[in-house]
């Protein structure tokens, strides 16, 4: 894994490694509460890679808070319902994985009505305006609407790195234009709907010759003249859901100016010796755990 240069902030979404240890990690492992800790393990192994690796200058970790407030549930109920809430046993370890983090001395951003999307997206303009680039550590493809030039967007666990020219063309569209392609795909995961019949594919072939989704709506005729297969199929379907992808473009767009209580998430703290000390307790590290956590915490900007 090629070590990153300096002058990049490191935004990590942190739920998605979160529940891809829950569903990787074998389940046999307990903290001394009898808990199940398996999701705890990768997500501590996950930052230990991180450090390791790319030893990072700025890095926060954005978590999810209940979506009951969230204004995308005001504007549609029905977002993200399908999803099943999480077991108790995960929701135990959500809160080991902050504890974990905060011990560390790493910024961690949470705010009721938020998710994380939104403050990544608004680390991501603050830190660009100090200067910096950002690389968005996710494998969530809403976030690459917020890559700029020199940012990029970066699944860790398989090295997949996409900068404005790797967005466009796995996606058909620049990074701007996601939040539109979404809007007139739909997205299932998040139970947001779209246009029935319209892919991520066929909305980049729309919204390329009109740049953008306000101004296919604004011109809807104008499908039919496009050299495109079933044109004035699809021109009736958009003209028919045209109220049903405003409404999707208003949730798949990420918020940028989340207020934030910490001014300065991206800069690593003093590490928490005593509380770090705790976790390992509480997670039932064995000492060559614990070693190599010290080890490398020693080599580290944050332990000074």
């Amino acid at each position: 894994m090629t070590r990153l240069t300096s002058g990049y902030s490191l935004l990590i979404d942190s739920s998605i490694y979160i529940f891809r240890a829950w569903h990787v990690w074998p389940q046999n492992l307990f903290d001394t509460s009898g808990m199940p800790v398996n999701a705890v393990y990768g997500f501590a192994e996950f930052i230990y890679q991180l450090i390791q690796t790319h030893r990072p200058e700025r890095i926060a970790f954005a978590f999810d808070e209940k979506l009951t407030h969230s204004h995308r549930r005001r504007i549609f109920p029905a977002y993200k319902a399908n999803r099943p809430p999480a077991p108790p046993e995960l929701v135990h370890q959500f809160g080991l994985c902050r504890h974990f983090v905060s011990a560390l001395g790493l910024g961690m951003v949470v705010r009721q009505g938020y998710e994380a999307d939104d403050l990544i997206g608004t680390l991501a303009a603050t830190e660009r305006a100090l200067g910096y680039r950002v690389a968005l550590v996710t494998g969530d493809k809403d976030l690459t609407q917020l890559v700029h030039a020199g940012d990029f967007w970066w699944d860790f666990a398989r090295d997949r790195r996409l900068g404005l020219r790797g967005i466009e063309r796995v996606f058909g569209v620049r990074p701007d234009l996601i939040a539109d392609q979404l809007a007139l795909a739909g997205d299932k995961i998040d139970n947001i709907p779209g246009v029935p019949g319209i892919g991520m594919a066929t909305a980049a072939r729309l919204l390329r010759p009109f740049n953008g989704l306000e101004a296919l709506l604004a011109d809807i005729p104008r499908i039919k003249t496009l050299k495109l297969r079933g044109a004035s199929r699809l021109m009736r379907l958009v003209d028919t859901h045209q109220d049903t992808v405003r409404l999707s473009r208003q949730l798949t767009a990420i918020d940028c100016q989340v207020p934030l209580t910490d001014d300065r998430p991206t800069v690593p703290g003093k590490i928490d010796h005593q509380e770090l000390t705790k976790c390992f307790d509480t997670l039932c590290f064995n000492k060559l755990q614990r070693s190599r956590w010290w080890r490398l915490l020693e080599k580290w900007p944050a332990s000074r």
